[in-house]
């Protein structure tokens, strides 16, 4: 093997931290995770990726060393685990199989392989740590003040000020290792010596608190020091002190007052072990500069009541109080192992503008999540308020109607002495726009930063095209997810909601994973999902589930399977469906039971969310909070699960249950067949787009009708709605697909390339950037009419990378371990740039069209293969470089159909060019 030329990247499928550092080892370039810590499984499953410069690489065996310190990491010591040469190809999921993993054991881990191409050199060495794996591992104590103080408002608009603790302690021996292991609720910040620890923001990430708890574990070894240390952690109200407290209580969960547990858990050079526990030694106030913090309100800081020097060193606590031992949560502690939210992106504002007397009207440019930050000189006592929102009136005013009773505000008071910077740390805001006032002076641009706060997970996918509308449509939707990413995927980040509701996401999860490392949360959201299940089965509309919404229906609810199919599709894990297939299992059996008849699913709840009135004017002032239940469509998404369970049970070792889904699978397609179609008008229930377009993607039309139902749904889109959509929720999750493999790649173009109402591009032209709500967003009545959603992005960026870039995982071997390249060719469209970090590298595909000739260059990993597909007359139209394909060619002929040579290749770099006329 040329080591000059192969690279190995090792990786940890349960990181919670995806960095990387880069170093060098007999000239193979190892990339290798920055130590994630907080793993509570037996067996972490490990996994690298190769890369090289050569072609055709893949990988015939593996060997793996796993061992409790970097000395004894060789294969004479390894005293964790030596897989010997396993003779594989398989570098993803592999499960640790050595000795027992206890508590807090750390474990340095290195690889080598063999390939197509020769033997590798064993790669640099990795760690990770294990977590807590049992409850009385936890030896601190549930400390805080569970109640209100006097200047504290727990009305309806609840006002809490945040809880501050502090803990000195004396180091007088060497340190070997530090952690700290801290779960604060429901938001914390923790500093050690006077310095924030991290870079997180809004920790640690959010759940049902009755059901389960995330810990972090921080790795404070070089910032301990010998001598006086000093622990700080500020404690914020997060979603444990709800938004609202004293109402709808049989909808809206309330956890109670704030609370801290803490460990840090000191190792000495000598052998010998400390530990600095949260207990009542610990001191604590709650009459800081925090005054109040709400997801909803926003945060009002008071300089004045700054405790300078509160976390370092000698600072003086006489007045502080000793804290309360308070009831531990309900739910049971895990490791958080998907990222905690961080600033992602400061962002400079574009104007700054005088509305009346005291009012200023800032605009960031961008409608984003997170907050602003201000740098202001003043009088001790100056108030400066600032409210938020998504766009303007028309005389210039702050719109906030669309934030219902949120008042997204945050309000700062001067101390006076300078400068001064400030920005909130407990809330964050959905806004474009802020208004300013009680501002002393006048405010400059300068004044302001905007902080973008989002989960810290990698961007692994890039999209650009000739057309620029596309481009600006992919940059709204990148915002947009990017926005409602908040430990957990939430419909909107401005108004007094904000909740993680599974219809948003059904089949919009596939989409994100092109743009966003969003495995992690996904396998967090899933789990969520299995802990709203009922002992009966019934699943919640929202998970966490904050409010209880159990409305029984398959196309929220059934988001439990597509986040599970969207993890084996495109990372190959199957552990997601292993560990929920029970629970999968028992939510269809309640829903059969209570609501199938006669192979129709009777029960529904929200029908086509959101379908778009027929005209602009139409829906002017008009509620979109209007549910209107399909049998059809609950029957519909009934029998895709079924079928996918079918895939689910052979997956996880439930074989026997194939045939009853088989039988059932029958049993649905002849009664929706016989119910819904309508011979007359040669298609399904009131034949609306998206009641036939569901017959089509969920399989459920007899082949004898398809060509005819394909041309009812043309003509709907064609003739009855003037060459647009008039899909809601549901209809958007299929219709780019669905048009495109059933030969209508032109009208989905189309369909994308709208100005006109209803499209996305519509609402790029009235200036949007993120994606809206609704189709009307410019019109509809205000109170549920987000200007930053997903759910109507449907299944368009799916459609960008799968068909227009052809980036698509094949079925057969799933996790991009074979990739399916077949671009479509639409009128209008004259190149497509894009890439996507695959579980085994990057795979790019960047193609150019003229009238006459087609080039694609395109990448294959190291370790996958691709099927590929090119656009030509004939195979001698084909050239890979300058050289024709022929039997000595590294792509490899297979077929050709419908004008297009279809090539398999092995990993490598290529340039192919056809003659299209």
């Amino acid at each position: 093997m040329n080591y000059q030329r192969t690279i190995i990247f090792l990786f940890i499928l349960f990181s919670s931290f995806i960095t990387f550092s880069q170093v060098k080892v007999d000239g193979i370039t190892c990339e290798l995770l920055d130590n994630p810590v907080g793993i509570e499984t037996r067996h972490p499953r490990l996994g690298w990726k190769l890369e090289s410069d050569q072609r055709n690489v893949l990988q015939t065996a593996f060997q793996i060393l796993v061992a409790s310190s970097p000395d004894k990491l060789n294969e004479d010591a390894a005293d964790f685990w030596n897989s010997g040469k396993v003779a594989s190809g398989k570098s993803q999921l592999i499960a640790y199989e050595g000795d027992p993993l206890k508590s807090a054991d750390n474990c340095y881990w290195k690889v080598k392989v063999w390939t197509s191409k020769g033997e590798s050199d064993w790669s640099e060495t990795a760690k990770w740590s294990m977590g807590l794996l049992y409850y009385k591992d936890w030896r601190a104590r549930w400390i805080g003040f569970d109640r209100s103080f006097p200047w504290d408002d727990d009305s309806f608009y609840s006002r809490l000020s945040a809880r501050y603790f502090r803990k000195e302690f004396e180091l007088n021996k060497d340190v070997q290792e530090a952690k700290a292991y801290i779960i604060g609720l429901g938001l914390y910040e923790l500093s050690l010596n006077g310095e924030k620890v991290g870079e997180s923001v809004l920790a640690p990430t959010p759940t049902d608190y009755h059901q389960n708890i995330m810990y972090n574990i921080y790795d404070l070894t070089k910032e301990l020091k010998k001598g006086q240390n000093a622990l700080g952690v500020v404690v914020g109200n997060g979603r444990y002190y709800t938004m609202r407290q004293h109402y709808k209580g049989y909808k809206i969960k309330n956890f109670g007052f704030p609370k801290l547990l803490f460990q840090l858990e000191i190792k000495y050079t000598d052998g010998t072990t400390e530990f600095i526990l949260s207990n009542n030694s610990w001191k604590g106030t709650a009459d800081g500069p925090v005054r109040s913090n709400n997801e909803y309100d926003g945060e009002e800081y008071d300089a004045r009541k700054e405790l300078r020097g509160w976390n370092a060193p000698g600072f003086d606590d006489g007045d502080w109080l000793e804290p309360e031992y308070v009831e531990q949560p309900d739910g049971k502690y895990e490791a958080q192992l998907n990222p905690n939210m961080k600033i992602l992106k400061k962002i400079k504002p574009v104007s700054i503008r005088e509305q009346s007397p005291d009012k200023y009207i800032l605009d960031l440019g961008q409608n984003i999540a997170g907050w602003l930050q201000l740098k202001v000189n003043g009088a001790e006592g100056d108030t400066i308020t600032m409210r938020f929102g998504e766009i303007q009136q028309e005389d210039g005013e702050l719109f906030t109607t669309n934030l219902r009773d949120a008042q997204a505000t945050a309000k700062y008071i001067l101390k006076g002495e300078g400068t001064e910077t400030w920005e909130p740390r407990f809330v964050y805001f959905g806004f474009r726009y802020v208004e300013i006032t009680g501002w002393p002076g006048k405010p400059t641009v300068d004044d302001f930063v905007g902080k973008v706060v989002s989960d810290d997970m990698a961007i692994q996918g890039t999209f650009t095209t000739s057309n620029q509308l596309i481009n600006q449509i992919y940059k709204n939707a990148h915002w947009g997810i990017l926005s409602n990413y908040k430990g957990m995927p939430v419909d909107c980040p401005q108004r007094n909601e904000r909740q993680p509701w599974l219809g948003d996401r059904t089949v919009g999860c596939y989409g994100e994973n092109f743009l966003f490392d969003n495995a992690a949360l996904y396998r967090k959201w899933i789990d969520d999902i299995a802990y709203s299940q009922k002992s009966d089965g019934a699943i919640s509309d929202v998970a966490p589930a904050y409010w209880r919404y159990y409305s029984d229906n398959m196309s929220w609810c059934g988001t439990f399977l597509m986040v599970a199919d969207m993890l084996y599709q495109h990372t190959g894990d199957t552990e997601p469906i292993v560990k929920h297939y029970a629970a999968m299992k028992k939510w269809l059996n309640y829903m059969e039971d209570r609501y199938l008849e006669g192979g129709i699913m009777t029960k529904d709840s929200y029908g086509d969310w959101c379908e778009p009135p027929a005209t602009i004017e139409e829906g002017r002032g008009k509620s979109a909070d209007q549910k209107y239940p399909s049998q059809q469509i609950s029957t519909a998404y009934y029998y895709h699960y079924i079928e996918l369970m079918q895939q689910f049970a052979k997956l996880s070792g439930n074989e026997t249950d194939i045939p009853e889904y088989q039988q059932q699978a029958a049993v649905v397609k002849d009664a929706f067949q016989q119910t819904f179609y309508k011979a007359d008008q040669k298609g399904y229930g009131e034949n609306k787009l998206t009641e036939n377009l569901l017959a089509v993607a969920m399989g459920l039309v007899p082949e004898n009708k398809k060509d005819e139902l394909m041309q009812t749904i043309v003509k709907t889109i064609e003739v009855t709605n003037s060459g647009h959509l008039s899909t809601g929720v549901i209809g958007t999750q299929w219709i780019m697909r669905t048009l495109t493999q059933n030969g209508y790649a032109d009208l989905a173009w189309k369909l994308a390339t709208n100005t006109t109402y209803p499209s996305w591009g519509y609402m790029v032209e009235q200036g949007a950037t993120t994606i809206w709500e609704l189709w009307n967003g410019n019109t509809a009545a205000p109170k549920m009419n987000s200007y930053n959603h997903v759910m109507m992005l449907g299944d368009l960026l799916i459609w960008f990378y799968e068909d227009l870039a052809g980036i698509k995982s094949s079925e057969k071997q799933v996790g991009f371990k074979q990739i399916v390249m077949k671009p479509e060719l639409v009128d209008g469209l004259d190149f497509v740039n894009a890439s996507y970090e695959s579980p085994y590298g990057i795979i790019a595909s960047n193609w150019t069209r003229t009238k006459n000739k087609f080039e694609w260059s395109i990448s294959v990993p190291a370790n996958t293969t691709a099927l590929i597909s090119i656009p030509a007359r004939s195979l001698k139209d084909v050239r890979e470089g300058n050289e024709m394909i022929d039997g000595s060619s590294d792509a490899k002929t297979t077929w050709m159909e419908d004008e297009r040579v279809f090539l398999e290749v092995g990993s490598g770099s290529y340039k192919f060019s056809s003659k299209l006329e």
